[in-house]
C-alpha cells in the first residue's frame, strides 16, 4: 500500500490517473464550503517540503517499475499540492523519467503570483487550476481564504502564468446557488477569464455535502445558461458524474470494500480512509459513483458527511 501514491483512477478530465499527494491532510491555503475532503486544518501560504522528495520518488519508481497503463501523472491530494517546496524537483524527476506520460498540476491557483512557483510548474503538460470567484466579497465567502490572500493578487498570478507557459490550462470555475452565480459576479468572472485566456473553461457544481451545510449545487440547465450568458469558447460542463463502472480500469474490489464497510456500520470518509487505507481522493470517487447510482446515501451529522447503505 502506498502512502504518496493513489489510484490509479479513471479521471473525467485525465482518463487512467496516478495521483500524487505532497500535502497532509488537510493543509491548504483555501477553506472553501464546498470542499469534499473537509475542513482545512492549516490554513497557510507558506510553501515547505511538507511530504519528503526522497519518499515521494521511491513510491513513483516502485509503482512505475511495474510498466502500469496510464494517462497522467497527476499533483493533487488532501490539500493544496503547490504548497509542497519540491513539487517542481518531483515534477522535473516525473517528466525526465517517465517521458511517455503526460504529467498535470491540479492547484486552486492562490499561489500562482510567486513567479518561483510558476516556473516550476512551467515542465507540467497540463495545468488545471480554480477560479471561483472575482470579487473579494465572493471570494471570502466561498473560499474562506488565508487573511492575506486578495482576489486581485490571485487573478494576477494566473494572468502572469499564461503569459508564461505553453502547456494547457484548463481553468476550473464551481459554482453555489447563492454564492456566485450572481449577474455581477458573473460579469466579472467573464472579465477575468478573458484576461486569463485559458484552453478550457469547465463549469463544476457541488457533487457531494461540503464543510458548510444547506449548500445547493446548480442544475445543468443553470451551468448552461451560464455558458450561454458569457459567450465563451471552449466552455463545457464537467459536474455530471461520469459512470467509473464502464471504465476497464474499475477496481470493483475498492467499492466492494466500500460497500461491505459502511453495511457494518455508517462511516465518515475518514473512517474509510483509516479502516481500509485507501487514500481519501480514491475513496471520494467511488463514493460519487455509489451515491449517483443510488447505493449509498450521506448525512450530515454532528462529526461530519456519514455515508450508509441506501434503504431498500
Amino acid at each position: 500500500m502506498y502512502k504518496y501514491l493513489f489510484g490509479p483512477v479513471p479521471s473525467r478530465r485525465l482518463g487512467m490517473s496516478l495521483g500524487i499527494d505532497l500535502i497532509p491532510k488537510k493543509v491548504c491555503s483555501l477553506d472553501c464550503v464546498y470542499c469534499e475532503v473537509g475542513k482545512t486544518t492549516k490554513l497557510t501560504t507558506h510553501r515547505l517540503e511538507y511530504i519528503k522528495y526522497d519518499k515521494v520518488v521511491a513510491e513513483l519508481k516502485q509503482f512505475m517499475g511495474n510498466a502500469p497503463k496510464i494517462d497522467y501523472i497527476t499533483f493533487s491530494g488532501s490539500g493544496e499540492p503547490t504548497l509542497n517546496s519540491k513539487i517542481g524537483e518531483v515534477l522535473a524527476f516525473a517528466t525526465k523519467e517517465y517521458p511517455h506520460v503526460k504529467t498535470a498540476v491540479l492547484t486552486n491557483g492562490t499561489l500562482l503570483s510567486d513567479k518561483k512557483l510558476r516556473e516550476e510548474l512551467l515542465q507540467a503538460d497540463v495545468i488545471l487550476p480554480s477560479l471561483d470567484a472575482a470579487t473579494q466579497e465572493v471570494f471570502q465567502r466561498i473560499n474562506r481564504p488565508f487573511p492575506e490572500l486578495s482576489i486581485e493578487k490571485y487573478k494576477q498570478g494566473l494572468i502572469d502564468l499564461r503569459n508564461e507557459y505553453r502547456g494547457k490550462i484548463w481553468l476550473e470555475i464551481l459554482f453555489l446557488k447563492g454564492y456566485n452565480d450572481n449577474e455581477e459576479e458573473l460579469v466579472k468572472l467573464r472579465e477575468a477569464i478573458l484576461q486569463i485566456k485559458p484552453d478550457s473553461i469547465q463549469l463544476n457544481t457541488l457533487d457531494r455535502p461540503g464543510t458548510v451545510s444547506g449548500l445547493q449545487p446548480l442544475t445543468r440547465d443553470e451551468l448552461q445558461s451560464i455558458i450561454d450568458f458569457w459567450g465563451l469558447p471552449n466552455s463545457e460542463i464537467i459536474a455530471s458524474q461520469t459512470k467509473r463502472t464502464v471504465v476497464e480500469s474499475y477496481r470493483t474490489d475498492v467499492e466492494s470494500a466500500i460497500m461491505e464497510t459502511i453495511a457494518r456500520r455508517p462511516c465518515t470518509l475518514d473512517d474509510l480512509h483509516r479502516l481500509l487505507g485507501i487514500h481519501v481522493n480514491e475513496i471520494n470517487k467511488y463514493l460519487g459513483t455509489l451515491e449517483a447510482e443510488g447505493k449509498i446515501i450521506s448525512r450530515s451529522l454532528e462529526r461530519g458527511v456519514f455515508y450508509e447503505l441506501t434503504d431498500k
